[in-house]
């Protein structure tokens, strides 16, 4: 409970100085660069001399997926409650409900030490980031023992703040369409599984990850025999 409580008080602490110019992209991955300040974990309050700490490094987002509770349930990685909370939508809003699914990893690069306190330390590379136009980079201030959260804190707000955008682009295409003759999946998937299975007969995808995504979706029934026409071999002339 302890831990629980720190880190609640580190993310009352934590803010955003900057926020990124551009929202995330519907069709493409999103990279980008973070810089955390915070104070160091050695520094007195009262000292004389006040430095921060900069982490550096960059924040990549995948290209947002379309994805249903159900084809969620088949993903790896959650926890126990995530996939209770994914069985509570699909009863709740059907099992083919569209929904966008965000994924991001953390590329950290550097650590150095600068002279100031951190929210003007903050403000300083906030502004030289204005000066150079630099549309996706964020500046936030957090607690030197949790400034992750910081950068989970920025994630949530930058996913909040896009999410809206992406689903009308994605509606806009129709992507989101239920498609009756594959059991109600989202266009997307259709989509998808047509472009893999062009993949593999050039001969550029793997057959495997193919039957993966069809079993996500539920829907190797309908396309078994074009996937095991895949294997079949050509008749020598």
């Amino acid at each position: 409970m302890d831990l629980e409580r720190d880190w609640i008080k580190a993310l009352e602490r934590t803010w955003v100085v900057r926020f990124p110019k551009q929202q995330l992209a519907t069709f493409g991955p999103t990279n980008v660069s973070y810089y955390v300040v915070t104070d160091p974990i050695y520094q007195e309050p009262d000292a004389s001399k006040q430095e921060g700490v900069v982490r550096t490094g960059k924040v990549i987002a995948e290209r947002p997926a379309v994805v249903t509770p159900e084809y969620a349930l088949h993903l790896q990685g959650f926890s126990d409650e995530a996939y209770e909370y994914l069985n509570f939508l699909a009863r709740e809003y059907g099992a083919k409900s569209p929904g966008v699914l965000y994924q991001y990893r953390n590329e950290a690069d550097k650590m150095e030490i600068v002279s100031g306190v951190p929210a003007e330390i903050a403000r300083r590379i906030g502004a030289d980031l204005e000066r150079r136009e630099e549309g996706l980079s964020v500046v936030m201030v957090g607690v030197d023992e949790f400034w992750d959260i910081a950068l989970l804190k920025f994630i949530y707000e930058y996913t909040s703040s896009s999410i809206g955008h992406n689903v009308q682009e994605f509606q806009s295409r129709g992507l989101l369409t239920p498609q009756p003759a594959y059991g109600g999946v989202p266009a997307a998937a259709t989509n998808q599984i047509e472009r893999m299975f062009r993949e593999v007969e050039h001969g550029s995808g793997n057959p495997e990850i193919l039957k993966g995504e069809l079993d996500r979706w539920g829907l190797f029934d309908h396309f078994e025999d074009r996937f095991l026409r895949l294997f079949r071999r050509k008749p020598r002339r």
